[in-house]
């Protein structure tokens, strides 16, 4: 659930313009594709060791390389040396009429097609998912068991989604109030919130590839 992609995305649907149906968009385009391909690593690794390769996907030096990133980032940020980039780019931005980005044109429309495909296309099956499906091999469980435990893995790693579309569903008023809130409150912490997540993000890999090389 706490896939970076999925949250940085996520985050950014909430933030645009007609959030329930590009979520929905999305949430459609990643269960196609984390289902369809989850049923099939968990069939065919009940006769060989497809899942296995889930232990080395990631290996623990790229932790702390993208630790080490993250923590310099946040440091970066938190002593403002990036303040004369930022200055040279309003200097540039100065007198011309700001430019959205094709991307988030598309996005802005609401187009749910659009953001199923990216949801299918980004929807891969990651270290911790696959981790999930080799338990679920390992369970030996019959067909119809085995079916829904993949489902509710996937409906446990969605959960991002899920969780603001219900919120659409059961409270319409109230939540697109609250997503307001929430962009204000970005506009004003955005920087300090930034920091802060990439700081214990990064201590949190460091942390993890420190484990793993101990552990190996």
């Amino acid at each position: 659930m706490a896939n970076p992609t999925l949250v940085a995305v996520s985050t950014l649907m909430l933030l645009l313009p007609n959030p329930k149906r590009l979520m929905l968009g999305y949430l459609l385009g990643a269960l196609m594709t984390s289902i369809t391909l989850g049923l099939i690593i968990v069939f065919a690794g009940k006769n060989s060791s497809v899942a296995s390769s889930g232990k080395t996907t990631i290996n623990p030096v790229i932790d702390l390389g993208l630790g080490v990133i993250l923590l310099v980032i946040a440091l970066v940020l938190h002593q403002g040396r990036d303040q004369p980039i930022r200055e040279r780019r309003a200097e540039r931005k100065a007198g011309k009429e700001p430019k959205t980005p094709r991307w988030q044109q598309y996005l802005s429309k609401g187009d749910p097609k659009i953001t199923f495909v990216i949801g299918a296309v980004l929807t891969l099956p990651g270290a911790s998912y696959i981790a999930a499906l080799d338990g679920i091999i390992k369970l030996k469980a019959s067909t119809l068991a085995t079916v829904l435990l993949v489902l509710m893995v996937n409906v446990i790693m969605l959960a991002l989604l899920e969780v603001p579309l219900i919120c659409f569903t059961v409270a319409p008023d109230w939540t697109p109030a609250a997503i307001e809130r929430t962009k204000a409150w970005f506009r004003r912490h955005g920087r300090k919130t930034v920091i802060i997540g990439a700081a214990t993000l990064g201590a949190l890999l460091i942390l993890r590839g420190v484990i793993e090389l101990i552990a190996a």
